[in-house]
């Protein structure tokens, strides 16, 4: 005789309404202090020929799959089980934050550790923190090749302004030079027990021994989170195979999509703009440009990984677990 037993229907709390509200509230405020012409994106859209535009923007998703695609292979490399629609969402999400909190991808990196954790477990910390760092320093070296390479196609179809040349030289010099520094920061376990050695003692002298208690605790977590991030980072090491494949993805993602900086408003566009206009592309055009692509590249992505951060937080909340079956005697 079969019954059924109900699993547990998700309760409505404060956390688990919090955040989709802050989703919306950050959403109409970014609009607001950047005062988006919305009317005006979508006439500037109307007047551009649909079927390349809409491929453009088909691939742009496409893109960050391959791109979800390249992590999901370090993370499942360090046996933390994350499918590849999750995986997806996550990207998506960080994207969305990224757009809020500009800073260098950081900010979603940072919540792509949070979402992992809170469904797997603290001790998951060090494992993700090492897939990200090590995704970043794959896509920091296609950085370095691609703008060499770019340097070099420029070079032979069109006389290079000198002023962008020594911006492309600058910015390969300063990504090398990130590059070399967080690898060696990355395969050196005392200098990171250093600090966190230091920054607790100073927190002690700070807090003049109130905190001593708390202080010691955060020091033995940090250190277990240090010690298993050293560890993946030498398991990458052992076996490249993995770095093969995720730098395979990565490459993909390089392939459809239009020069475009996924964060911030103002500067990209201006950049883009200049660079257009710099190798004789008529002004007018040239802004026209920009704005169809920062469409995909910065609003397009925002839109989606708003719906993917929605999505995430509520559906515990909106859609319970199936019942479970369960035979009885």
């Amino acid at each position: 005789m079969e019954s059924t037993i109900e699993s547990p229907k998700p309760k409505i709390s404060l956390k688990t309404v919090i955040f989709p509200l802050v989703g919306l509230v950050a959403f109409f405020l970014y609009i607001y202090l950047f005062q988006v012409d919305i009317l005006g994106i979508i006439a500037t859209a109307q007047r551009a020929d649909p079927l390349p535009y809409v491929f453009a923007a088909i691939l742009s998703i496409v893109e960050i799959f391959f791109f979800s695609l390249s992590w999901r292979v370090l993370v499942n490399f360090l046996l933390i089980k994350l499918s590849i629609a999750r995986s997806y969402l996550f990207v998506w999400y960080g994207n969305f934050v990224d757009i809020l909190v500009p800073a260098e991808s950081i900010s979603g990196e940072a919540l792509r550790v949070y979402l992992i954790t809170k469904e797997q477990g603290n001790e998951t910390c060090g494992r993700v923190v090492a897939s990200l760092v090590t995704h970043r320093l794959l896509g920091m070296s296609m950085n370095v090749v691609v703008l060499i390479l770019g340097m070099g196609l420029l070079f032979t179809q069109t006389q290079i302004n000198p002023l962008i040349f020594n911006l492309i030289l600058f910015l390969a010099f300063g990504i090398t030079l990130t590059l070399v520094l967080i690898m060696l920061f990355s395969f050196k376990q005392a200098w990171s027990l250093k600090v966190i050695d230091y920054l607790v003692k100073v927190g002690k002298f700070l807090s003049r021994g109130r905190w001593h208690g708390q202080l010691s605790k955060i020091k033995e977590e940090a250190c277990n989170i240090a010690r298993s991030f050293h560890d993946s980072m030498k398991e990458f090491k052992r076996n490249p195979k993995a770095l093969a494949f995720s730098l395979f993805y990565l490459a993909i993602t390089w392939v459809p999509i239009p020069l475009g900086v996924p964060f911030e408003v103002g500067i990209p566009e201006i950049t883009m703009t200049t660079l257009y206009t710099s190798m004789g592309v008529p002004a007018g055009i040239s802004a026209t440009s920009t704005i169809l692509t920062r469409l995909i590249t910065l609003w397009l992505r925002f839109v989606i990984g708003f719906i993917a951060q929605q999505w995430l937080e509520l559906k515990p909340v909106l859609v319970p677990s199936n019942n479970l079956p369960m035979e009885k005697a």
